[in-house]
């Protein structure tokens, strides 16, 4: 297996619902790899969530997956009902102790990069894991649901708080 690929700063909400951007399409990963619009194609859903690529540590499951305009989105749930292994790590990624999506996938087709690195462009997807070490420096999440509403309020009380303070 290809050695793996992250998103920063992951959030989810109560029931366990998580979804990012998973890979950029046109930026390299920090060591030079870029993987291509159409490489993700065959992607078989659903995918196993895992917690740092441990296969003995299954957490959720990945339902959705898409190559958009931008790069592969991912939508999935951590299994917080049935595992409570899920319930921890839904802890970390709330805590910022993990904040990043991580992809194990084997390659099919790549050719090299000037200045190192490959383009991929063709690979097997075969489990997405979250980590607490992003490579990708341009991923991030897209969606936390209700995680994200409530950060955005206490963004707006901070500043109100902070406003008020200053009179």
């Amino acid at each position: 297996m290809d050695r793996a690929l992250f998103v920063s700063k992951m959030l989810v909400d109560d029931a366990g619902a998580i979804e990012g951007l998973a890979w950029p399409f046109g930026t390299p990963d920090r060591v030079g790899d870029v993987i291509e619009k159409g490489a993700f194609a065959g992607a078989r859903l659903p995918l196993p969530m895992l917690f740092g690529h441990d296969h003995n540590d299954p957490v959720g499951v990945w339902e959705g997956a898409e190559e958009a305009q931008d790069g592969l989105r991912l939508k999935g749930r951590l299994l917080v009902e049935d595992v409570s292994r899920a319930r921890e790590v839904r802890a970390l990624v709330r805590s910022g102790a993990v904040g990043g999506l991580s992809i194990g996938f084997v390659t099919r087709k790549a050719a090299p990069r000037k200045g190192g690195g490959r383009t991929i462009s063709a690979l097997d997807l075969l489990e997405c894991s979250l980590v607490s070490v992003p490579m990708h420096p341009g991923a991030r999440v897209t969606s936390a649901k209700s995680a994200l509403h409530a950060l955005a309020i206490a963004e707006a009380i901070h500043r109100a708080a902070s406003a008020l303070s200053k009179r």
